[in-house]
């Protein structure tokens, strides 16, 4: 039985903050303010706008998903209190991701405190929102030294193609300890994208050619929510993915909890396991592996199926 690890998923108590002068705010019925518009940023029974991780652990449990990777966006604001007390209550279900304020110079010593005293096994960037800032100032490369040298990784999004590759390369021939995962599959084109013929996302597949870099698929539902389950396309995008570095180097996520506004929690991975593009061997890795051996998780829960009422 594959023991399934989530290696890209959010948790909030509250969103309070602002993008580019425009507010985000929290409202009822799992609904947020977002940049002057009402969006579902959660599922309608999520009345108090709280994404806890009590509510996360019952869809995990419900979809048999044994641990899960919390990472950190600006949209959601600095989660950092919430994400420790997260990690220190359920330690063998979740790893969480410290974030500082990289926006503003002066973010090492806030990152220091994050993995010294909070105790973060990883550090979250944003990197998609930071293109008017280099990820190869001297500050950042002094934190990411110091995340090699105590072992705690890098979850980091890039700007869709390229734009940022070249960057982070640089960054993983300094420091060739330092773990690093890259989300949203390299931001891969939807199937409706102009440029998907130009296969820009596949440089940022390609950085998983070094020892030390993973990809991981967190909001890949989300790329292709207009071709719906089960997405043929994404099975495409992650085949493609596997084609440039082996499967070993992808892992699963889920993008929890923007993307089961549209899908449950359970399809965000039923669309591997149900697919006969990949083989047996190919969905552990994919699901659960890969993600295990990268991130180091050391007791992972084994969850029985429950049935459904109305099956």
């Amino acid at each position: 039985m594959i023991k399934i690890i989530d290696a890209h998923s959010h948790l909030w108590l509250q969103q309070d903050t602002s993008w580019n002068g425009k507010p985000i705010h929290s409202l009822k019925n799992g609904r947020s303010l977002f940049l002057g518009e009402v969006v579902q940023m959660l599922p309608p029974f999520m009345i108090d706008g709280k994404n806890t991780a009590e509510v996360f652990l019952s869809n995990m449990d419900y979809a048999q998903v044994s641990a899960a990777v919390v990472v950190q966006e600006f949209i959601d604001g600095l989660q950092n209190d919430y994400l420790a007390t997260v990690s220190t209550q359920y330690p063998d279900r979740f790893i969480t991701c410290g974030m500082a304020d990289y926006l503003h110079d002066g973010f090492y010593e806030q990152a220091l405190q994050l993995m010294a005293v909070k105790n973060f096994k990883g550090m979250a960037i944003p990197g998609h929102r930071l293109l008017g800032r280099s990820l190869t100032s001297p500050e950042m490369m002094r934190m990411f030294h110091e995340m090699e040298r105590r072992n705690v990784f890098l979850s980091i999004t890039l700007a869709d193609g390229d734009r940022q590759v070249g960057e982070l390369l640089e960054v993983i021939k300094e420091c060739p300890k330092l773990r690093i995962a890259i989300g949203h599959l390299g931001m891969a084109n939807p199937p409706q994208s102009p440029c998907w013929e130009n296969h820009d996302w596949r440089m940022q597949i390609k950085l998983a050619l070094h020892e030390n870099v993973m990809i991981e698929t967190g909001g890949i539902t989300w790329l292709y929510n207009s071709e719906f389950y089960p997405f043929p396309s994404a099975i495409r995008a992650i085949r493609e993915a596997a084609s440039l570095v082996g499967m070993d180097r992808l892992m699963w996520g889920s993008d929890y909890p923007r993307t089961i506004t549209a899908i449950t929690y359970r399809m965000s991975y039923d669309f591997i396991v149900k697919s006969p593009e990949l083989t047996d061997e190919e969905k552990q890795l994919l699901l659960g592996q890969n993600a295990h051996r990268f991130y180091g998780f050391q007791r992972l829960k084994e969850l029985v199926y429950i049935k459904n009422m109305s099956e």
